[in-house]
C-alpha cells in the first residue's frame, strides 16, 4: 500500500477521526481532549505573528499554535527532549534493568471502569515489588532508583495497561551510602519467579481492600471475588529483560517510550472517506508488521480508551529518585563515588532544541537569510475569535482591580 503524504494524514486525522460525530458520545473530558487534537495547529487555538528583525527586510508570517496535549500524535517531541536532558544528570555508573509489569486479561474490563484507582495500584504494586526485593541483602540490601512509565495500549490500539520500569542495579542504604549491584553477567535484577510472586500477592491484596472499602465500581461483586480467587492460582507474567548496555541505550529506550502516544501519524498508511489503515506489530506471529483497517468510528473509540484521567501522572519516580530530596541524594552519591557534580538542569529554548534535532535554525528569516524572526504579537482563540494575548491580560488585570 502506498503511503499517503504525512501532512495529508495529519490533516485527515484531525478532520475524519478527532472531528468524527461519534466523539459526541464520549465523556466530557474525552470530548475536550478530542477537540484540542482537532484544533491543533489551526486558528482554533491561536497564532503567533512573527516579523524579521532586519529593518530592510520586513518579512512577516503567521504560525499556528500547537495544542500541547499529551495525547496528541503531533505534539510532545520537544517535551520529551527536555525530559531526557533532565534525566541525564541522574544517571550513575551502575547497570540498569528493564522490568514490565502487566495484568492478566481478566482484569482489563475492571481497570477500564476504574482507571485512576487501578492505574495507581499498578504503579504501587510495581514499586512495592522492586523496593521489597531490593531491601533483601541477598539481592541488593538498598533502595534503587526507579523510573516507571504507564502504557495502556497494544500495537493494535487494544486496551492493555502495563508499566515499564527502569531500575538501577545499585542503590542507597538506610544510612544514605551507595551500595553496589550484586547481580551481574547479564542476570536479571532479581529472579523472575520472585518478582512475579511478590507482585501478584501485593496487587491482589490491595485489590481486595479496594473492593472491601467500596472504592471500585463493580457490576457483580460476588463474581469479581471469585475472579480474584482464580487469579491467585495462576501465574502473572512479568517481563524481566537483560540489563541495558549503557547510558546511551537507556536514553534511547526512554526517548521511544516516555512521551509515546497511542499512535503516531507515521504508523498511519491511508485514511479514506470511511476507513483508516495503520501498521502494527503482531507479537503472536513473530513481531511481523501487519496492516489493520478500521472504520473511523471504531478507530476513534479505540483511541479514546487510551485517554488518561485528567491530571493523571503517567511517569513516576521511586527509590532514591523519588522527587522529595532527590537532588541532594544524587549529589551525595556523586560525592561518595568521586564523580563530577551532577549536570545542572536547564530549560533549553525551543529554537535551540530544533537546531539540535534538525540542524536548522528556525529563527532565521527564510527571505533575507540574515535577520531573525521575532514574535511581535500572539493571539488566542477566545469565545470563537482570535484575541491578542495582551488584551486578555489587560482585561484580566482590570477585572481583578475592579471593586466588587
Amino acid at each position: 500500500m502506498q503511503q499517503q503524504p504525512l501532512n495529508e494524514i495529519r490533516q485527515l486525522l484531525q478532520q475524519k477521526i478527532f472531528g468524527h460525530k461519534c466523539v459526541d458520545n464520549f465523556n466530557v473530558y474525552s470530548r475536550s481532549v478530542f477537540n484540542r487534537l482537532r484544533m491543533c495547529h489551526t486558528g482554533g487555538i491561536g497564532v503567533h505573528h512573527l516579523k524579521c528583525n532586519k529593518t530592510t527586510c520586513g518579512n512577516e508570517y503567521y504560525q499556528y499554535h500547537s495544542c500541547g496535549d499529551r495525547h496528541c500524535p503531533n505534539c510532545g517531541g520537544l517535551k520529551k527532549e527536555q525530559w531526557l536532558q533532565d534525566r541525564m544528570s541522574e544517571l550513575l555508573p551502575t547497570t540498569y534493568y528493564h522490568i514490565v509489569f502487566t495484568l492478566p486479561q481478566e482484569l482489563r474490563g475492571v481497570v477500564m471502569g476504574n482507571r485512576k484507582a487501578l492505574f495507581n495500584l499498578l504503579f504501587d504494586a510495581g514499586h512495592h515489588t522492586i523496593n521489597r526485593l531490593s531491601a533483601n541483602k541477598k539481592w541488593l540490601g538498598a533502595k534503587p532508583g526507579i523510573v516507571s512509565i504507564l502504557h495502556t495500549n497494544g500495537q493494535d490500539l487494544s486496551f492493555h495497561p502495563h508499566i515499564h520500569c527502569i531500575v538501577s542495579g545499585g542503590g542507597i542504604n538506610v544510612a544514605g551510602n551507595w551500595v553496589k549491584e550484586k547481580r551481574s553477567n547479564g542476570h536479571y535484577l532479581y529472579p523472575r519467579a520472585k518478582i512475579e510472586k511478590e507482585y501478584k500477592l501485593y496487587f491482589l491484596k490491595m485489590l481486595q481492600k479496594l473492593l472491601e472499602h467500596q472504592k471500585l465500581r463493580i457490576a457483580d461483586p460476588i463474581a469479581f471475588k471469585n475472579c480474584i480467587e482464580q487469579l491467585a492460582k495462576i501465574r502473572w507474567n512479568v517481563h524481566a529483560n537483560a540489563p541495558f548496555g549503557g547510558p546511551a541505550q537507556i536514553l534511547e529506550y526512554l526517548g521511544r517510550y516516555t512521551h509515546k502516544t497511542a499512535i503516531t501519524a507515521h504508523r498511519v498508511k491511508e485514511i479514506t472517506g470511511t476507513t483508516i489503515t495503520f501498521t502494527y506489530k503482531d507479537y503472536a506471529d513473530g513481531k511481523k508488521q501487519k496492516p489493520m483497517t478500521l472504520s473511523h468510528e471504531k478507530f476513534a473509540e479505540r483511541f479514546e480508551q487510551h485517554i488518561l484521567p485528567k491530571r493523571f501522572v503517567k511517569i513516576r519516580h521511586g527509590g532514591y529518585l523519588a522527587h522529595n530530596g532527590k537532588n541532594k541524594r544524587i549529589a551525595a552519591i556523586h560525592q561518595q563515588l568521586s564523580l563530577p557534580k551532577p549536570m545542572p538542569k536547564v530549560i533549553i529554548p525551543f529554537s535551540l532544541q530544533m537546531l539540535q534535532r534538525t540542524g536548522v535554525d528556525y529563527t532565521l528569516c527564510q527571505k533575507c537569510k540574515e535577520g531573525k524572526m521575532e514574535i511581535i504579537a500572539s493571539y488566542l482563540n477566545h469565545n470563537g475569535r482570535l484575541v491578542n494575548i495582551k488584551d486578555l491580560t489587560r482585561r484580566s488585570t482590570k477585572n481583578k482591580a475592579s471593586p466588587i
